[in-house]
């Protein structure tokens, strides 16, 4: 394996994976940066690449999600001097970072791929909100990547309170690690530097405003990427991040910003449920009845350790609330899907089945 792919996260995972056919007719290459139709990539060799898809690629696949995110690595030809790319492949995913497209369109919405570790902050003002921190890690969990809790601006209220908020945080997941942190304050910045591996691959999630871009530019040093000016009245930065881009820390780690998300949907996250709402799950096992529904049942676990304060309510309904969004969600996907294959066979066969004329 060439030094340069393994420095930008290409493990033997990866490498025990490869399509041998591919390999020899091609050159990996890691996707850093989409914008629309065009990519950027990196082989490694310290410089970002143009890149477009081969027109068998464009054509060939069966859904957006088949084609290149940030963070997937490709088969790739290089020309000019490595300064033109064509993509004709995606290599299988480790971890594949996804959620419902936002609005009435019930789509998959690629966020990034390969990711070894997820950011999650939350920041210590009004916009701290648990309920959507459990929706973080319902997706982080379906994934199979790491999530680590940030809560930032730990500077604009007093220590006890920052240690109230950590305390609510522990309470829904005690296993995690979380760190509070402030952009003015180096300190706590070593502190996340101090968790990134080399060769490893990390993202940044949060809702617009926490500090996520203001992080970044600290980790590395310098204000590569643009803010927009802090609100006198709000006391909330808010960042300018419109893409997902994969940047290069000095450790030698690599981490993704992605924009600010309003709108959190779930499609298909039984496993990210289960791990993150473990202690519901483990609950509802301890009901006298098999078939309980949870709702008016006096043998019924999860009822009990609501009236008793053991399970804050609000927690049970957002349990509730996601799971029921993330079933109809899947079951209105998979209808979708069933709709686009069958209009694709139907202008297969008119197209096959059309008379051709001659001139």
């Amino acid at each position: 394996m060439p030094k340069s792919l393994k420095n930008i996260g290409f493990s033997h995972w990866f490498k025990s994976r490869l399509d041998d056919e591919k390999t020899d007719n091609h050159s990996i290459a890691r996707v850093v940066a989409v914008h629309k139709d065009s990519y950027m990539l990196s082989n490694g060799e310290g410089v970002d690449i143009f890149a477009e898809l081969s027109g068998n690629l464009r054509y060939s696949v069966a859904s957006e999600c088949d084609l290149p995110t940030t963070g997937d690595f490709v088969y790739a030809d290089f020309y000019d001097d490595d300064t033109h790319a064509v993509i004709y492949g995606v290599l299988p995913r480790k971890t594949t970072l996804k959620r419902k497209s936002a609005g009435k369109n019930i789509n998959i919405q690629l966020m990034a791929t390969n990711i070894d570790a997820a950011f999650i902050i939350q920041s210590l003002d009004d916009n701290f909100n648990l309920r959507r921190l459990e929706r973080y890690l319902v997706i982080v969990n379906e994934s199979g990547i790491k999530p680590i809790i940030l809560l930032s601006k730990s500077d604009l209220i007093n220590p006890d309170e920052v240690q109230k908020f950590k305390q609510k945080v522990l309470n829904i997941t005690p296993d995690k690690i979380i760190i509070e942190f402030s952009n003015s304050n180096q300190s706590s910045i070593k502190s996340i530097v101090g968790l990134l591996k080399k060769e490893r691959t990390y993202c940044l999630l949060g809702s617009s405003g926490v500090g996520k871009t203001t992080l970044l530019n600290n980790i590395i040093g310098q204000d590569k990427f643009a803010t927009k000016t802090v609100s006198k009245i709000q006391n909330k930065g808010r960042h300018t991040t419109t893409s997902r881009q994969l940047t290069y820390i000095d450790c030698g780690a690599m981490i993704i910003d992605t924009p600010g998300i309003r709108e959190l949907g779930n499609i298909s996250t039984d496993d990210g449920l289960d791990e993150t709402f473990v202690d519901i799950i483990n609950l509802s096992q301890n009901c006298k009845f098999s078939n309980c529904s949870h709702t008016n049942e006096k043998s019924c676990a999860i009822l009990s350790a609501i009236n008793t304060g053991e399970l804050s309510q609000k927690r049970y309904q957002n349990y509730l609330k996601i799971k029921r969004e993330s079933e109809f969600n899947q079951m209105s996907y998979l209808e979708k899907r069933k709709e686009d294959r069958s209009f694709g066979k139907f202008v297969k066969s008119v197209v096959k089945n059309k008379p051709r004329y001659n001139a």
